[in-house]
C-alpha cells in the first residue's frame, strides 16, 4: 500500500514497511500461535500472490493496441490502474509474509497459477480482475470471524479498505455501477476456494483447506434480471431434481433459493451476486461465521448484474459482468447519449415531465442504438446502452 508506513504495531508484529525503512520482522516472545490466525495470513498472502501475478502477466500480454482495439479510448486508463493495484498487492504480500515470519511461521512462497483459460482477450482479463477482487474483499470479511488478535484484525482491515477501492475502480472499468450495493458479500476459506482454486496449480501451495467444487456460470448471453442461469458443476451429475440454487448478495440477511432447474435472477438484484447449489432449500446466513456448509453441494460462482449502466462507467466501457458480451462507446456516442438522457431535466414549456421523460428516453435510446450499430460495423456485439424508458405517471 502506498504511504503504508506500519502493517502492524511496533508491539511485536512488523516493522516499519515503509519503502525507505527496513522490511525485517520484530520477533515476537515465544507464545501459542492460534492455528486460525496463521490460515488466515496464509490465505490472504496466497490470494494477494494470486492477485499480483494475474495482472503482472495480464500487462505483459496486452500492448496499448490490443486495450485500444478492446474500446478504450486510452490505454493507459486500464494500464494506469492495473499498474498501481499490482503495486498494492506486492505492498500486502510482503507485509503478509513478515507477519508470518514474526510468528515462526513459514510463508507459501511455491505457488504457481495458471491463467491461460483467461488472459485470451482484453475483455475476459478486465472482468477477471473485477472478480478476483470482489472475491479478496469477500475473503477479508469471511475471515475477520477466525482472527482472535486484534493487531492481526486490524492490520487485516486496513488491506481490506484498499481491496475495496480496487474492487470499485474495476467494476467501472467493467462498465458497472462503482458501488452496486452499500454491503459486500462475506465468504469463507473453501468458498473462496472454489472460486479461485481452479487457478493454483501444483503442489507447492497447501493451504490445508479443502475447497469446494466449483460452479461454471454457462449462459453465453448477457446476464440480467428475468435470465434463467445454466449451471454445471462436477458436483451434480445426472438428475437436478431435488437441488436448488441460492443467490446471495451483499445486505441480503438471507440467500433466495430456488430449483437449480429454474434459477432466475429476479428483478431488483444488481451487482455481484455468489451463487451456491444446496441439497436443500434452507436459505443459506449472509452472515458466514453462521453460514450452514451441510447443505452446499458446489459453489460459489461469483456473477456481475449490470443491467443500469451509470454515466461515468459510461464513459469509459458499457456491457455485463458476461465477459463474452461486453461493448464499448467512444466518447462521442456517450456525450450523444448523456446530452439526450439530460434533457429530462428540462421539459419545454407546456410539455408534461411524463412526455419529457419518454422524449428523452427515446432520444437516449435513439443514440444508444447509433453506437451498437457502430459497434456491430465494427464486429462487437450489439448491446443496447440504454434501458427502455417506463412510464411515468401523469
Amino acid at each position: 500500500m502506498h504511504g503504508f508506513s506500519k502493517f502492524l504495531s511496533a508491539a511485536g508484529v512488523v516493522a516499519s514497511l515503509s519503502p525507505l525503512a527496513s522490511c525485517a520482522p520484530l520477533r515476537r516472545q515465544a507464545a501459542a500461535v492460534d492455528p486460525n490466525n496463521v490460515l488466515v495470513l496464509q490465505f490472504a498472502q496466497v490470494l494477494n500472490q494470486l492477485e499480483e501475478q494475474f495482472y503482472t502477466q495480464a500487462m505483459a500480454k496486452f500492448s496499448s493496441s490490443d486495450i485500444t482495439s478492446a474500446g478504450f479510448t486510452n490505454a493507459n486508463i486500464l494500464l494506469e490502474q492495473l499498474t498501481a493495484i499490482a503495486s498494492d498487492e506486492s505492498s500486502h504480500i510482503g507485509a503478509l509474509q513478515s507477519t508470518l515470519t514474526s510468528l515462526n511461521q513459514t510463508p507459501l512462497t511455491n505457488c504457481s497459477f495458471d491463467f491461460s483459460s483467461v488472459l485470451s482477450d482484453v475483455a475476459t482479463t478486465a472482468t477477471l480482475a473485477r472478480m478476483v477482487e470482489n472475491v479478496g474483499v469477500g475473503a477479508f470479511l469471511g475471515a475477520a470471524d477466525l482472527i482472535s488478535d486484534p493487531t492481526i484484525l486490524t492490520a487485516a482491515a486496513s488491506i481490506l479498505t484498499v481491496e475495496a477501492r480496487h474492487q470499485t475502480i474495476l467494476n467501472t472499468l467493467n462498465g458497472g455501477a462503482a458501488i452496486p450495493s452499500a454491503f459486500d458479500i462475506p465468504l469463507l476459506p473453501n468458498e473462496v476456494l472454489a472460486i479461485a482454486g481452479p487457478f493454483l496449480v501444483g503442489s507447492g501451495c497447501e493451504l490445508n483447506v479443502t475447497a469446494n467444487p466449483p460452479i461454471t456460470v454457462t449462459n453465453t448471453d448477457a446476464i440480467v434480471p428475468g435470465t434463467t442461469l445454466s449451471l454445471t458443476s462436477p458436483a451434480v451429475n445426472g438428475s437436478t431434481d431435488g437441488l436448488f440454487c441460492q443467490m446471495l448478495q451483499g445486505g441480503m440477511p438471507f440467500s433466495l433459493a430456488q430449483p437449480l432447474s429454474a434459477c432466475t435472477v429476479p428483478a431488483g438484484m444488481t451487482g455481484p451476486v455468489a451463487v451456491f447449489v444446496t441439497k436443500d432449500m434452507q436459505p443459506l446466513n449472509n452472515n458466514a461465521r453462521d453460514r450452514s456448509a451441510a447443505s452446499v453441494l458446489a459453489g460459489p460462482a461469483m456473477l456481475f448484474i449490470d443491467d443500469a449502466p451509470q454515466a461515468f462507467s459510461a464513459l469509459i466501457k458499457t456491457g455485463t459482468g458476461n465477459s463474452t458480451l461486453i461493448n464499448f462507446v467512444t466518447p462521442d456516442q456517450a456525450s450523444s447519449i448523456l446530452a439526450a438522457a439530460s434533457a429530462t431535466a428540462a421539459p419545454a414549456n407546456g410539455a408534461s415531465a411524463a412526455s419529457a421523460t419518454a422524449d428523452a428516453g427515446a432520444a437516449a435510446t435513439s443514440a444508444a442504438a447509433t453506437a451498437a450499430t457502430s459497434a456491430a460495423a465494427a464486429g462487437a456485439p450489439s448491446i443496447s446502452l440504454i434501458p427502455k424508458p417506463t412510464a411515468t405517471a401523469a
